[in-house]
């Protein structure tokens, strides 16, 4: 008895000492806290005071709640869209597209550098173009434009392309809205780059501007003649230190080259310059180009024909959208569709015939 009792004091270092509780893993508190915030999400007229008042935090919800694919959220900002309307339509649009490498993001950088310097207030929507196969992005515009990031009058919104026509985000647009009723009065649209899609930046824009460079070889070769035509300044960046000669030489075969296109429906014809946007040379006769093409423009009343194109775009492609996500939502569609397709990777289908058979059945669900 005597030997049991001194086995149990005896200390071994194989014995498992009791440990204090662990605490959990989670802080129940915070889960709790964080769940009730996510339940209150702000009314549309908070939204709304928010926007007008340029209120950051509300204002990049809002135009969270556009890029969201959630049926809740869309319905949210479809109605905030819908009051921001009465005060949108007073900026200048502006689309930049560019062969790559030509320094989009640093142009931009420049050029609103020089408009925030001059009472402007800014929004840039750059959009990024997303995997084909994680469908991610990397969304470092504001890496790019770090100073112009952290300017009062300045906004960057990085927006993944979601493999949308031209690499612009599908919300674009109702972006636009927003960032015009938040107050900015000039909106700069950054596109992935040079392509036959770019018609998707030209259709929401009132100023398109095509930045291109020296010393890479042919300036003309890879630019399609449609990027061009839709152009209405071409700008040769980077125009300084040693590049500066070959710069002036690129913009005059881009000036012979812009006088065989035919006259654009606006009546103006598109110019060539150049201009740097690491030393901002040339940066305020950009902005003096838009600015006289506005003007131009609306003064023989393309400007507002323009923007009631635009209007009418919209709504076909809000048609287009709304008729795509009601099909694929459509629960016959879904149930059908694996079979279907099933079928059809096995040869007893074509994918024309997979087609007929799944919008008939989608028609017939509509009559019901």
């Amino acid at each position: 008895m005597k030997k049991k009792k001194e086995d149990e004091s005896f200390d071994s270092a194989l014995k498992v000492q009791e440990g204090i509780p662990q605490p959990p893993v989670l802080n129940e508190s915070a889960v709790k806290k964080f769940k009730r915030t996510r339940r209150q999400m702000p009314t549309p007229d908070a939204f709304m005071e928010g926007i007008l008042n340029f209120n950051r935090t509300l204002f990049s919800q809002a135009i969270t709640l556009v890029e969201s694919s959630l049926p809740e959220h869309q319905a949210l900002a479809q109605e905030i869209i819908a009051r921001c309307l009465p005060h949108a339509g007073n900026s200048v649009r502006l689309g930049v597209t560019g062969v790559p490498g030509a320094g989009k993001s640093t142009f931009i950088e420049a050029l609103g550098t020089y408009l925030t310097g001059n009472g402007h207030r800014l929004a840039v929507l750059a959009i990024d173009p997303s995997s084909s196969r994680s469908k991610g992005s990397i969304l470092g515009d504001k890496t790019r434009m770090e100073g112009l990031s952290t300017h009062p009058n300045a906004f960057i919104r990085p927006s993944p392309s979601a493999g949308s026509l031209g690499g612009v985000a599908r919300k674009t647009r109702e972006t636009i809205i927003i960032c015009e009723a938040a107050g900015f009065d000039t909106i700069i649209v950054e596109t992935v780059g040079v392509g036959q899609s770019e018609i998707a930046v030209h259709s929401m824009v009132d100023f398109f501007l095509l930045l291109m460079i020296s010393g890479a070889g042919d300036e003309l070769q890879g630019i399609k003649r449609g990027i061009m035509e839709m152009a209405d300044a071409i700008a040769v960046n980077k125009a300084d230190g040693d590049n500066k000669v070959r710069a002036q030489i690129a913009c005059t075969q881009i000036k012979n080259a812009l006088h065989l296109f035919p006259l654009p429906d606006s009546g103006w014809s598109p110019p060539a310059i150049t201009c740097s946007s690491l030393t901002g040379d040339g940066i305020p006769g950009v902005w003096d180009t838009i600015s006289e093409y506005i003007r131009f423009t609306q003064s023989n009343g393309f400007f507002r024909l323009k923007r009631q194109q635009q209007s009418r775009q919209i709504m076909i492609d809000s048609i287009d959208n709304r008729l795509h996500d009601h099909f694929y939502l459509n629960s016959e569609i879904k149930t059908a569709l694996k079979e279907i397709e099933q079928k059809m990777l096995a040869d007893r289908l074509t994918p024309y015939q997979a087609a007929a058979h799944l919008l008939e059945l989608y028609f017939k669900t509509m009559t019901r």
